[in-house]
């Protein structure tokens, strides 16, 4: 279980989608645990959200890193740059085979891995994982197969609760930019709109409350988890440091007040996505205009409770 002193089982459905981490094979290491399900799963269903290489590093059912490149490995690289102190004892997901130049960075010293789970792993891959690191007997290597969109568009949320159980569509709603709203004065550049597209989707596997910087395809701070808006985005802002000047910022949910606005600008953050719905939407949108940000109004909330 989550804890040593706590039972716990793995329950299949009959014919999991291909996919899904229930119908994956470990291929290495140690036996998964509860936790490591967990993440594994958290991360397979971030990765594919992208069509291009993607990589996410998942830290206690949250993403610390993730990021998207032409190639594997710099997608890997982007990705553990986001954090690299939280991506110790991490979960890695790829929506690529695994190839030899992402395994030997994977394998470097000052990487510590608890599981990967990616379609598969090259022959010259899977050596390298299982006989270079110092970890090489108990990283857990997993492969699910090709992404499908079966996983996504046709499964059920399920949680139980005291005395019952709560069931709900999962949250797989697909968004056109069309239908976005560009709703200060100046309109998101050609970049930006790329990192508030890629930024979105990431959030959305953010705990919340999430505020999340991204730049160049990458993530640069994460904010999750917290019982105020405000504190995750000074948390993002944070983590990112000085990488935030320039960068975008997604919020999961509506801003209640501008103090959000306030705090990611005095971090540099020059473009913010998020759903809009607050009644205070005039005063965020007046003060992004006051400081030159560029917001984009999606008009769907993606709570992660």
């Amino acid at each position: 279980g989550e804890n040593p002193h706590q039972r716990a089982a793995f329950y299949r459905e009959l014919s999991p989608a291909a996919d899904s981490l229930a119908a994956s094979q470990t291929l290495h290491g140690k036996e998964l645990s509860y936790n490591n399900l967990l993440d594994l799963d958290a991360a397979l269903m971030l990765v594919n959200e992208f069509a291009s290489p993607a990589c996410a590093v998942i830290k206690h059912n949250n993403p610390c890193g993730c990021a998207t490149a032409d190639a594997l490995v710099e997608a890997y690289l982007a990705a553990d740059a986001s954090d690299p102190v939280s991506a110790f004892g991490s979960i890695i997901g790829f929506n690529r085979v695994v190839d030899l130049a992402s395994a030997e960075e994977l394998v470097q010293p000052q990487h510590f891995i608890e599981a990967i789970i990616a379609p598969g792993f090259s022959p010259e891959a899977l050596a390298c994982l299982t006989t270079k690191p110092k970890w090489k007997n108990s990283v857990r290597l997993v492969a699910c197969g090709a992404p499908t969109s079966a996983m996504t568009t046709l499964a059920l949320d399920y949680r139980r609760i005291s005395g019952g159980l709560l069931v709900q569509d999962r949250d797989a709603a697909i968004e056109e930019l069309s239908t976005w709203k560009t709703v200060t004065k100046r309109a998101p550049t050609t970049s930006e709109l790329h990192d508030l597209q890629f930024g979105w989707k990431v959030c959305k596997h953010v705990k919340s409350n999430a505020i999340l910087l991204a730049k160049g395809g990458a993530t640069i701070g994460v904010g999750a988890g917290q019982m105020s808006r405000l504190d995750s985005a000074m948390i993002s802002a944070t983590k990112a440091g000085s990488r935030a000047k320039g960068a975008i910022a997604a919020s999961d949910a509506f801003f209640p007040f501008r103090d959000g606005v306030d705090q990611l600008h005095q971090a540099g953050i020059k473009a913010i996505v998020q759903p809009g719905g607050s009644k205070r939407d005039d005063e965020v949108i007046a003060a992004c205009d006051e400081y030159g940000i560029a917001m984009l109004f999606t008009g769907l909330r993606h709570f992660k409770h």
